[in-house]
Parts: structure tokens; sequence; C-alpha cells
């Protein structure tokens, strides 16, 4: 069973999602709350393993709730921020504090169940609706990062596999594009996140524009390297 904690000031919201997730075979809603400081200790003493996240609450809002859970190491919990388009600013905020994943508010109920089910098993998502405003409007302002030149370490083939998740490119679709088994591209992500000391998906996308490995706007462009350069010659 996936153990997930509801956060969200609003006893509506809480109960709607606690509704469409209670209808799922393998999703077990274990508490709600109302803040942040009851998500974070629901957190704790539960060890669920997604807290969805509501990111405007009174006492602690969701981004500083995110930011202390990403950094305690002992909970297990990933974070599932639920938004709404006019919260770009704490969407920036949240992806660096350490979101794994970000869903609209107003998605059907088939969607928010698969991003519980796709955060929990340690893939990060970033909802296709929300993706390339929120990205490309958060690279255009980055923060320093420390891990910026890890990317050093990094071999071409994993370099290019990092320039393909951050436009958007899911595994089957990478290896497509490679060539190679979409076992050996799921190999290539978790020796990208290992090196770069990062939990997911979505903060190695983060990386990527922070660094400039990927340029806001700009599709088509490449990673530096052999294997980028093997790729523009295809």
């Amino acid at each position: 069973m996936i153990r997930v904690v509801i956060a969200d000031d609003q006893q509506l919201v809480r109960s709607g999602f606690g509704l469409i997730l209670g209808c799922e075979d393998d999703i077990d809603v274990v508490a709600e709350a109302s803040n942040g400081v009851e998500a974070i200790a629901a957190a704790r003493s539960l060890q669920p393993d997604v807290v969805l996240m509501d990111l405007r609450m009174p006492h602690m809002d969701g981004v500083e709730a995110t930011s202390r859970l990403a950094s305690d190491d002992a909970v297990r919990a990933r974070v599932l921020v639920v938004t709404t388009f006019d919260d770009d600013e704490y969407v920036f905020a949240a992806l660096r504090a350490g979101a794994s994943g970000f869903i609209l508010k107003d998605a059907p109920p088939e969607e928010l169940a698969a991003a519980v089910r796709v955060v929990s098993a340690g893939e990060g998502l970033l909802s296709p609706s929300v993706t390339r405003r929120v990205i490309e409007e958060f690279a255009r302002r980055p923060a320093p990062s420390q891990r910026t030149h890890a990317l050093d370490e990094l071999t071409d083939r994993e370099r290019e596999v990092l320039h393909m998740l951050a436009g958007g490119q899911s595994n089957g679709e990478i290896a497509a594009d490679l060539g190679i088994g979409e076992t050996t591209v799921k190999t290539h992500v978790s020796r990208v996140l290992m090196k770069l000391g990062l939990r997911d998906r979505a903060q190695a996308v983060v990386l990527a524009y922070e660094s400039g490995l990927v340029q806001p706007g700009v599709a088509d462009s490449q990673p530096v390297g052999e294997a980028g350069a093997a790729t523009r010659r295809r």
C-alpha cells in the first residue's frame, strides 16, 4: 500500500482528495494536516510514502514544510505539490526546496492517483500543463547551485540523458532516440542522480537548467560533449 498524508488548509479539499485516493486499492490515506507544522509531524510519526502538499497554508506554508521534509534523513516521504496556475512564486521555491512532483488542483481524479504512484516509486513528476511555463521561468532566475560542478563527473552519455530528461522525455522516448534499451536508460538515470546527489528526476531537471546545460526557450539545444555531437550529426 502507498501511504499518503494530505496537507491542505481547506477541509473540503482534504476531504475531496481523500475520497479520490480512498477509492484506489493500492493507496491508503493515513492522515490529514491543515498546515505545514501538522504535515511535518504526521510525516515523522507515520512515515508515509507521499505527502500531498498544498503550498499556501497558515503557520507554515508548503514550501517551508517541503524543505524541512526533504532535508530530514529520518523522513522517507516524498512531496507531491498540488498547485494552481497563480502559484508560480511558490512553485519555484518548492522546486528548490526538494519537491518531487507537481500536479494541478483541477487535474482529473485518475491523474491525481497516478501522480501519487509515480512519486511514490521514486520518479519525479512535473505535470505537462505546468512544466514548460514553470521550468523556463524558474531557469531565468537561477539561484546559485553548489552541485553544478558535479556535472564534470558525468560521462558524455550521462550528460546527454540528463539533457533529454530536462526536455521532458520519458525513459522510453530517450531509449528510442538514442537507440538503446530502456533498462540501459534507467541505469544512466540512476547514475546521474547518484553522481549529482539528487533524489529524483524533478531535481535533475532543476539542476540541468541552473547549470546552463539546458537553455530556457531553446528546445533543440544540445548537451556538450561527444555524445551531444553525435546526436547533432544524426
